[in-house]
C-alpha cells in the first residue's frame, strides 16, 4: 500500500506520529513550501527563511534515515501555492493508496486536512500530535465544569502526570510555583551567556536569497540571521543553555536591559515549536541539572512551568475555544497600532528596544511582549485582533495555537478574564524597576503629566478610568482604584487630559502604519 505523507513546517521531528508505523519502502513524505502560508499574514523575513532552511535540512535528515521525500520549493514553476493545491499535484505524481498526516496546530490548516478525503476519494488517518503531553480530550475533561481555566491548577496537574519536580505527591521545596523569587532586575555583566550564532550554510544561504527576492515588503530583516536549523545545531543551542544560563534564568527571567537581547533566556523556542526539539526532553534535563545541584530550584521550576504549564495551556486554550476565539473583544478596543510598532521609530526607549530587536531578530523575551509592547497596546485600547496578527507576523515562534492565547487572552484580556483573573498593565514604575530602558529615554518616568512624562503613567490611569464599570468590581484592582478615587478632581482631569492628547497623536501615526 503506498502511502502520502506529508509534513508541515511546524513538524519537523523524526519521530512524527505519522511516520510512526509507517514503511519507508511503501510511503512518499511530502514537504510543501507554499505562497499561502507565507502571505496569510506578513511574517517577519526571518521567520520565513527560519522555517524553509529547518525545512530543507530535515527533508535532506529523513532521506538521509531512508524516507522517499517529494519536496516542494517556492521557487517551482509549477507550485500550486496551498497545501491542497499541492497535495492534488502529488496525488497525481504518486497515486497512493491513503494519506497519513499528523494533525495540524492551527485550526486554518486543520480545516485543510479534514476536507482531504472528500476531494481526493483516499483514506485520510490524521494522527494526533503526541509531541504534546496533554491530548485535547484530556484538556476538555480537566476544563469541562470550570468557571475560570486557571493555568496553575493544569500545570499542578501536568506535573504530578509527569512526575517532573515531584517528591512522591508532593511538589520538590513544598511549593508548586517560585514565580515571587524570579523577578530580580539585572545588571550588564560581562560574563552572561551568549547563545550560539549558526553560520547559515549553502542551503541556508539559497533560502535567505529566496525570501530577500520574494517578500521585501515584510518586517524586519535579513541581516545577522544565525538561528539553528537542524537538530543538531538546535541541541548544541540547548545543551548550552542548560549549562551556561539555566542557573541564572530563574532570577532574571523578568529583567529587560538595553542592548542585551538575550539575558538567561533560552532562545529555544522556536526549536521547540518547529519541532527540531522536544520540550519533555528539555524539560526532563532542567530537572537532572536541579538533582545534580547545578541550577537552583526556582530556575528549573521557572523554565519548566512555561514549557508544561504555560505552553501545554495555550493549546488547550487554542483548540476549545474554537475559531471565534479571535474576534473576542471584552473591553471593546478598535484603536490601530502606531505605525511604529513596524519600524521601532519612537522616543519611548522601551518600545524603541523590544519592536527594534524583534525587527532585527523576529524575536524578544516574555516580559518585552507582555509588559512593554503587549502593555502599551492594551493600555492604548489597540484592537486585539490586530494586536494579535502583529505579534503573529513578527517573532519565530509565533504559530496561533500559542501566540493568539497568549495575545489576546493573557496580554489583551479580550476574553474578558479567560485566562487571566486580571488585565496584565502597569505605569512606567514597572519598567523602570525591571529594566534600565528607563535611564535612556527622553520621558520621565517619575512624571505623570507634562511635555516630559512617561506615556505609561497616563496611560495607565486613563485605562482604569474608561473600563471602570467593566473592572472596578475585580479584586485585583481594588488597590488601583482606591487609589484613584483618592486623587484629587483636578488631578484626576489633568492626567485623563495627557492621555487624551497622547492617544490623539497616536491616531494620526498609526495613518502611517502598514
Amino acid at each position: 500500500m503506498k502511502t502520502l505523507v506529508p509534513i508541515l513546517g511546524d513538524q519537523l521531528t523524526m519521530t512524527l506520529s505519522s511516520l510512526r508505523d509507517t514503511d519507508p519502502a511503501d510511503a512518499i513524505v511530502l514537504m510543501m513550501e507554499v505562497a499561502e502560508e507565507t502571505t496569510y499574514v506578513r511574517h517577519h523575513k526571518q521567520k520565513i527563511a527560519y522555517i524553509f532552511a529547518a525545512m530543507r535540512h530535515h527533508a535532506r535528515a529523513l532521506a538521509d534515515a531512508g524516507w522517499q521525500v517529494d519536496y516542494v520549493r517556492l521557487d517551482d514553476p509549477d507550485n500550486a501555492g496551498s497545501f491542497t493545491g499541492e497535495i492534488a499535484r502529488a496525488v497525481e505524481r504518486h497515486a497512493p493508496d491513503r494519506i497519513v498526516v499528523t494533525e495540524a496546530g492551527e485550526w486554518r490548516v486543520a480545516a485543510m486536512l479534514d476536507s482531504w478525503e472528500t476531494i481526493f476519494g483516499l483514506p485520510v488517518d490524521i494522527r494526533a500530535d503526541d509531541r504534546f503531553l496533554c491530548s485535547h480530550a484530556e484538556f476538555d475533561a480537566w476544563a469541562s465544569g470550570r468557571k475560570q481555566l486557571v493555568m496553575e491548577f493544569f500545570y499542578r496537574d501536568m506535573r504530578r502526570k509527569t512526575g517532573l519536580l515531584m517528591d512522591g505527591k508532593k511538589p520538590v521545596g513544598d511549593r508548586w510555583n517560585f514565580d515571587k523569587d524570579n523577578r530580580k532586575p539585572a545588571k550588564n555583566d560581562l560574563f552572561m551567556p551568549r547563545p550560539h550564532a549558526f553560520a547559515p550554510d549553502r542551503v541556508t544561504k539559497d533560502v535567505l536569497a529566496l525570501v530577500a527576492d520574494r517578500f521585501a515588503d515584510h518586517p524586519g530583516s535579513l541581516d545577522g540571521f544565525d538561528y539553528a536549523v537542524t537538530a543538531a545545531d538546535a541541541e548544541r543551542q540547548a545543551a548550552y543553555f542548560l549549562e551556561h544560563a539555566l542557573p541564572q534564568f530563574g532570577d532574571y527571567e523578568d529583567a529587560m536591559l538595553t542592548g542585551e537581547r538575550h539575558l538567561w533566556h533560552s532562545i529555544l523556542s522556536p526549536y521547540i515549536n518547529s519541532g527540531l526539539l522536544d520540550p519533555i526532553d528539555l524539560c526532563r534535563r532542567a530537572e537532572a541539572e536541579y538533582r545534580a545541584g547545578r541550577a537552583p530550584l526556582n530556575s528549573v521550576e521557572g523554565y519548566i512551568r512555561q514549557i508544561i504549564g504555560w505552553r501545554e495551556y495555550m493549546r488547550g486554550i487554542y483548540w476549545r475555544e474554537g475559531p471565534d476565539y479571535v474576534s473576542r473583544n471584552f473591553l471593546d478596543h478598535h484603536r490601530k497600532l502606531p505605525g511604529w510598532y513596524w519600524t521601532g521609530d519612537t522616543d519611548m526607549h522601551c518600545l524603541k528596544e523590544a519592536i527594534g530587536q524583534t525587527l532585527a531578530t523576529a524575536h524578544a523575551h516574555h516580559i518585552q511582549r507582555l509588559m512593554v509592547t503587549g502593555n502599551f497596546a492594551l493600555l492604548i485600547g489597540a484592537d486585539p485582533a490586530e494586536v494579535h496578527r502583529w505579534y503573529l507576523e513578527v517573532y519565530i515562534d509565533a504559530y496561533e495555537w500559542v501566540e493568539l492565547p497568549n495575545t489576546l487572552g493573557m496580554s489583551q484580556f479580550g476574553d474578558g478574564g479567560l485566562l487571566g483573573s486580571k488585565p496584565y498593565i502597569s505605569s512606567g514604575a514597572y519598567i523602570d524597576r525591571m529594566s534600565d530602558y528607563c535611564g535612556h529615554c527622553r520621558y520621565d518616568v517619575k512624571q505623570r503629566v507634562g511635555k516630559d512624562a512617561c506615556p505609561f503613567n497616563a496611560l495607565y490611569w486613563d485605562f482604569l478610568a474608561r473600563h471602570q464599570d467593566k473592572l472596578g468590581n475585580n479584586p485585583r484592582l481594588r488597590m488601583p482604584y482606591s487609589t484613584w478615587a483618592k486623587q484629587s478632581a483636578q488631578s484626576r482631569n489633568e492626567t485623563l487630559s495627557q492621555s487624551a492628547i497622547f492617544l490623539q497623536s497616536l491616531d494620526t501615526a498609526a495613518d502611517d502604519g502598514y
